[in-house]
């Protein structure tokens, strides 16, 4: 039988292999060393900037620095966007511009636009490529193209402990409260109570809490069940491997284990 020329060689498959662990593990290098910290900002100078506040390199398009505050434990993905007002090297004043508190996560790609004022509440997720700008464009004049005309700027403010899910856009002067849930893909304006549930565009209030009768309409699902104090996580790598019939276990035979800072399993 012939040889199939698109059939690489053992030798050709070892240099693949030993390029693609030098190329990954270059990376992970990269990403590590361009990573932006309190301690290590690099070229950014941002008003403040938190302990464990963590920005993934690549970083997006950031300036205004010196109006922007960053909270502690802050997670920012990578290709996020931080901008302080409509320019790079105008003079803001003395106040902050952007605001996060402490523990607010920016999924990779999001966008956070600050012509005016916008503050982030502490613990409130965002998912991937969510837009949040204080800045509108105005279209008054037919005449005029709209990218020419003077945009319309509205503070924004969104409320402790949100989640904003993927995509979704936060227009100017919206005004979201605390615990607020946003779907995937929702465009919202305007208020939002406290312990809402907003989707659609524009987003509109689909569920929200009554102090008497909880959640209204009623959730679908029932509620996740918390894990007890004092679990440790091997057993609860041993009940997971119970209950899949031993599939989590290693080729080797052995259950995988759990470092002690309980963030991998390594077989």
């Amino acid at each position: 039988m012939p040889k199939n020329r698109n059939t690489p060689s053992p030798l050709s498959r070892w240099r693949r292999r030993v390029l693609s662990r030098a190329v990954h593990r270059g990376w992970a290098w990269v990403q590590e060393a361009g990573a932006v910290t309190a301690q290590h900002p690099g070229r950014l100078r941002f008003g403040r900037i938190g302990t464990g506040t963590r920005l993934a390199f690549p970083q997006g398009t950031v300036f205004g620095e010196p109006w922007i505050e960053l909270g502690d434990h802050c997670v920012i993905g990578e290709q996020v966007t931080l901008t302080a007002g409509l320019m790079p090297d105008l003079d803001l004043g003395a106040d902050p511009i952007l605001t996060l508190g402490d523990g607010v996560v920016l999924g990779r790609g999001s966008h956070v636009v600050a012509d005016t004022t916008v503050t982030i509440g502490s613990d409130t997720y965002c998912g991937p490529y969510v837009y949040v700008t204080s800045t509108n464009h105005s279209y008054d004049d037919p005449h005029e193209p709209v990218g020419k005309q003077w945009p319309r700027m509205e503070p924004v403010v969104i409320g402790p402990g949100c989640w904003i899910g993927t995509g979704a856009v936060i227009l100017p002067g919206a005004r979201l409260g605390r615990n607020v849930v946003v779907a995937a893909g929702a465009v919202v304006r305007g208020a939002v109570p406290d312990h809402a549930v907003v989707a659609g565009a524009p987003a509109r209030v689909v569920r929200s809490w009554d102090p008497e009768k909880g959640w209204q309409p009623p959730l679908r699902t029932p509620a996740p069940v918390p894990i007890p104090e004092g679990v440790t996580p091997e057993q609860l790598l041993a009940v997971a491997d119970l209950a899949d019939g031993g599939a989590s276990r290693t080729d080797d035979g052995d259950a995988p284990r759990m470092d002690g800072d309980s963030s991998r399993v390594t077989g």
